[in-house]
Formats: structure tokens, C-alpha cells, sequence
């Protein structure tokens, strides 16, 4: 099975992406944080990701769908993210990398759970706000550079998927993973 990862910077469309994949036919993995901060919104919590245990959450439900998804038969799997984005996260938070995300960084690593090839899904120019996503443009744009950066640290390949219509966006991946 190949597992791609598709990333970016919040807003950038990876969502759009995932759901026509899914739509085509393709299995799909979905993001973890967004359902992280509906969860703690809906107990109370109205800003998760101020809290240290956020990013291990966010690491541990990851692994968990990545797990489940690798029972399936498919081909081709698409991610909406994974544990290098967490790390990312992280160093944006100003939050430590913890043991238990420093440990699922290096199982992937081992056990090259994910393609060498990322999807890195640019940012369109603009920022819907919504109660997951609290950031302004700006904040977006520097994300986005931090998702590059540890990526490559990371070894990965970064498959730059430009602004375009979703059609043009969904049919580039389509054509690069064959």
C-alpha cells in the first residue's frame, strides 16, 4: 500500500482535496486536530491548543487512524496530515517535542509508513476563519514555512501543489502518484 501525506498550512484547501479524492474512489485518513479541538470546544475548553497535552492528542489519534486505515486493501491511501505535521504544530505552539511525538516521528520513520512524496499544499492567498482555525493570514503564511521546513528536515520530497481550481489541484496528485 502507498500511504501519501497531504499538508499545508491551514486553509489552504487540503480538505477540498481530500474530500474529491474520496469522492473518487481513493481511501482517505482524516485530520486529527480539527476533531481534537471540536471535541475539547464541546467539553468546554475553548482554546485547546494552548494546553501541553493538545499535541500528544493530536500525535495519538494520528497513529490510531493510520493503524486502522492499515488494515484496508487499498492501493493508495491519502492522509490529511500526520505526525511530522504534528511536530510542526508543535514548534509553532512554542511547545516541546514530547516523548511520545519524538517516538511516533521516529515509528514512521522506521517503518516507512508514509511515501517519500508529500502533497505540500500552498496557500491560496486567503484565510477563512473558523471555531477550529483562529488564525490570520499572516500566521498562515509563517505555518506554512515552519510544515516546509520540518518536512524536509524530516526527508520527505515536497510535492508543491499551487493555488489552482480543485479539479487542477486533485488532478496533479492523480497524475504524480500514478
Amino acid at each position: 500500500m502507498k500511504r501519501f501525506i497531504l499538508t499545508g498550512a491551514p486553509g489552504s484547501g487540503k480538505t477540498a482535496i481530500i474530500r474529491q479524492l474520496e469522492l473518487d474512489g481513493f481511501s482517505v485518513v482524516e485530520e486529527a486536530a480539527t476533531d481534537i479541538i471540536a471535541a475539547a470546544q464541546a467539553r468546554g475548553t475553548a482554546q485547546p491548543w494552548t494546553h501541553l497535552s493538545f499535541i500528544d492528542q493530536i500525535a495519538g489519534l494520528q497513529r490510531d487512524r493510520q493503524i486502522r486505515a492499515s488494515y484496508q486493501q487499498d492501493e493508495i491511501q491519502f492522509h490529511d496530515r500526520c505526525a511530522v505535521c504534528t511536530a510542526a504544530l508543535a514548534l509553532y505552539l512554542g511547545f516541546p517535542i514530547s516523548s511520545f511525538l519524538a517516538g511516533e516521528l521516529e515509528r514512521i520513520k522506521r517503518e516507512s509508513i508514509y511515501q517519500p512524496q508529500v502533497f505540500f499544499i500552498r496557500n491560496l492567498g486567503f484565510i477563512t476563519p473558523t471555531e477550529a482555525r483562529r488564525i490570520s493570514f499572516e500566521e498562515t503564511l509563517r505555518f506554512e514555512k515552519i510544515h516546509e521546513e520540518t518536512y524536509r528536515k524530516f526527508g520527505f520530497d515536497l510535492v508543491e501543489i499551487g493555488p489552482a481550481n480543485l479539479a487542477e489541484r486533485v488532478s496533479i496528485i492523480k497524475a504524480t502518484t500514478g
